[in-house]
């Protein structure tokens, strides 16, 4: 005699069910994949941006640059010692002029000192919806990655205070993210 179990189900109908289920589920936005709120995929939707977008002295800089602050000579001086600048200095009117020397045309105008990379995710606020997206905020530690050997100059980074501290320390930050349909991104 043989028994039969009514309730059982065949292998093609539970990998039917099971596919079944998964699309329902894709589809009704249960976060899987990239687009979950991880703190793996926040950090590498920072990491990625960070790539693309490295850290620089200066965001609008135009040489040659004039200067008679103090303040900015002193900086201007430290790119000038670590081969970057040259300089000139008109008594006349009591001003250095700087130019780029043939060393320093690889990093200006902007002397960028490298690029963060996320060593940890701190915390994040909860998801919100701005602008069709889902955003969220998240406070992240980082170290600097490919400084050149200039940012490492102790002139440099006494000049350049900031630098000096994200180059030689764990660094804190925030960032916004938003959720796309290829995972977390920054928004540019």
């Amino acid at each position: 005699m043989k028994i039969v179990h009514r309730n059982s189900a065949s292998p093609a109908l539970m990998a039917i069910a099971v596919t079944i289920l998964t699309l329902v589920a894709l589809v009704s936005g249960c976060n899987t994949g990239k687009s979950a709120p991880t703190p793996a995929n926040f950090t590498r939707a920072i990491n990625a941006h960070f790539l693309d977008h490295t850290d620089c002295l200066f965001a609008d800089m135009r040489f040659p640059f004039e200067t008679g602050d103090a303040e900015k000579t002193k900086q201007m001086d430290s790119l000038v010692k670590a081969l970057l600048l040259e300089k000139t200095y008109e008594s006349s009117v009591r001003v250095s002029r700087y130019t780029i020397s043939k060393a320093g045309t690889r990093f200006a105008p902007h002397f960028c000192y490298g690029h963060r990379e996320v060593t940890s995710i701190d915390n994040s606020t909860p998801i919100a919806v701005v602008d069709g997206f889902k955003e969220t905020t998240v406070t992240y530690t980082y170290t600097m990655k490919e400084v050149p050997v200039w940012a490492l100059s102790h002139d440099v980074q006494a000049a350049f205070p900031e630098m000096a501290h994200a180059i030689n320390s764990q660094t804190t930050a925030k960032a916004t993210l938003a959720q796309t349909a290829v995972g977390w991104q920054v928004p540019d």
